[in-house]
């Protein structure tokens, strides 16, 4: 542990605040991070004061004033060199993703993957940020669209993925010509410090020590209110709970500035008659269990045709038997704890509500009393009944509802249901049944799979979600243009002075 944390430049006790520099932090807050694989203390931080805030915001718009002056690929330069140091750190740095947050070893040199590949993905954005012509009505008259930078962006992130989803928003953002202010998860701390040293390093090098900001607080979301207050913060992305995202929105539409919100997903997969189900049990495994389920894009519930659901449901406990828990750090564990005593108190709450809701327990359903750190639980099997209130909430943990249907049709209403819309997916061989699922009438999820499971998002795509998930999108498409600011150009290269819709003013 202290050789990982001294590659990684982490001290014993370390400054929660960085503006270009880090800050002293001279309260009397410090913000305790342990690991949930032993409970075993990590490190120490230092909480940040209001004034600290004051300067993070200052340095973020000071930095701007000149960011947004560097072309689009030049800035592209910077975040090629932020990739290849994420390159040179995966190892490291996704061994400290397992060690504070608990994901398996595999899924921790994963997440820094994905952050490599969206710096990738920036790069060649920065060359691509491009703007429209269209026909004037006015002779001698052309129009134009571009897109100019927006100002300090404000990132509040969640636990589960400390490093990737930063860097959707970040590598973007950087290349759009923004600033980016980052609260991070006070449960996840030590590694947003190291990726923050990791990038301000770079940002050093080509002289803009700003360009990226953190500031953490102590878990009474302080400094997440004031970013979303803050009218000098153009753009909010916040990525958390339903109950935050609702906050966080309030907040910012009080100031009529802009929110980028991806919340909670309550995912299900629809298993029909027709569906290759070696395939979906496999899928279903990762999706359900990956994280030990504590993934906004986990599989939560499964809406299977009841001439396969026995059979399907057989080999999926027999799939779950073979799942390795453990230290997350070890070769051969699939699933590690969860991320704090809270989470378990959460998961064995959900399994007595739903057994007093009538939902039956066909696989674990209990927390491991022996392991350390008390973090560690079954992964759970339910067999479900519609209508169950139980299913309309997102717990995050790993439980799983299996629902009998008796049609596509009837597995339609009851998939979309439920508040939340972010990933969804069905496993079946016709052709018909995938379509329906595509089109208008079907899924109402921002993302719809077909034969392959609700997790694991490319970053190629626009990730995000409807409903009570929030409509943002991040990561790729064309969700840049989130980041930046559009405005409509006309140039009269004529003697004349016509006004549009023909209107006369003579």
């Amino acid at each position: 542990m202290k050789e990982l944390l001294t590659k990684l430049d982490i001290q014993d006790i370390n400054s929660g605040c960085y503006s270009g520099r880090w800050h002293e932090c001279d309260g009397d807050k410090i913000l305790e991070s342990t690991s949930p694989i032993d409970g075993k203390l990590i490190a120490k931080v230092k909480v940040p004061s209001k004034e600290d805030y004051e300067e993070v915001v200052g340095a973020a718009m000071e930095t701007f004033l000149s960011w947004r002056s560097v072309p689009a690929p030049k800035r592209g330069l910077l975040v090629r060199d932020i990739g290849d140091e994420l390159r040179a750190k995966k190892e490291l740095l996704g061994r400290l993703i397992t060690v504070e947050m608990g994901k398996i070893l595999p899924e921790g040199l994963g997440e820094v993957q994905e952050a490599i590949d969206i710096a990738d993905f920036a790069v060649g954005l920065s060359r691509q940020l491009y703007g429209k012509t269209m026909h004037s009505e006015r002779e001698g008259h052309r129009m134009y669209e571009q897109w100019h930078p927006l100002g300090p962006i404000g990132v509040i992130t969640a636990f589960n993925f400390p490093v990737a989803v930063w860097s959707w928003n970040a590598m973007i953002a950087a290349v759009c010509g923004d600033t980016v202010i980052w609260k991070p998860s006070e449960i996840t701390p030590i590694t947003s410090i190291a990726l923050c040293k990791i990038c301000s390093r770079v940002a050093k090098a080509y002289g803009f020590p700003g360009l990226f900001s953190l500031v953490i607080d102590s878990g009474d979301a302080a400094f997440g209110k004031a970013i979303a207050s803050d009218k000098r913060i153009p753009l909010v992305s916040a990525t958390g709970s339903c109950r935050m995202g609702r906050a966080v929105a309030e907040s910012v539409a009080a100031r009529l500035g802009r929110s980028l919100l991806e919340l909670g997903g309550n995912n299900a997969i629809i298993v029909t008659k027709n569906a290759d189900l070696d395939l979906c049990v496999r899928a279903v495994l990762f999706g359900a269990v990956g994280t030990a389920g504590q993934r906004c894009t986990t599989t939560r519930r499964i809406l299977i045709e009841k001439p396969v659901a026995d059979s399907f449901l057989e080999r999926l406990k027999g799939a779950y038997s073979q799942i390795t828990i453990g230290n997350p750090l070890d070769d051969g564990v699939l699933m590690g704890p969860l991320v704090h005593h809270r989470a378990v108190e959460c998961y064995k709450e959900a399994i007595e509500r739903i057994k007093k809701e009538g939902g039956e327990i066909a696989y674990g359903g209990e927390a491991l009393q022996d392991m350390p750190s008390g973090c560690y639980v079954m992964p759970t099997i339910v067999k479900a009944k519609p209508g169950m209130e139980i299913l309309n909430e997102e717990t995050f943990a790993p439980i799983l509802y299996i629902i009998e249907v008796d049609s596509l049709d009837d597995a339609i209403k009851i998939h979309n249901n439920v508040p939340q819309g972010l990933s969804s997916a069905i496993f079946t061989e016709n052709l018909k049944e995938a379509e329906r699922f595509l089109s208008c009438e079907g899924s109402d999820c921002g993302i719809a799979n077909v034969n392959i499971g609700t997790s694991g998002a490319e970053i190629g795509g626009a990730f995000g979600g409807e409903k009570d998930t929030g409509g943002g999108r991040e990561s790729g498409s064309d969700s840049w243009k989130q980041y930046m600011r559009r405005q409509t150009c006309t140039i009269n290269y004529s003697d004349s002075l016509p006004l549009a819709q023909g209107i006369k003013f003579e």
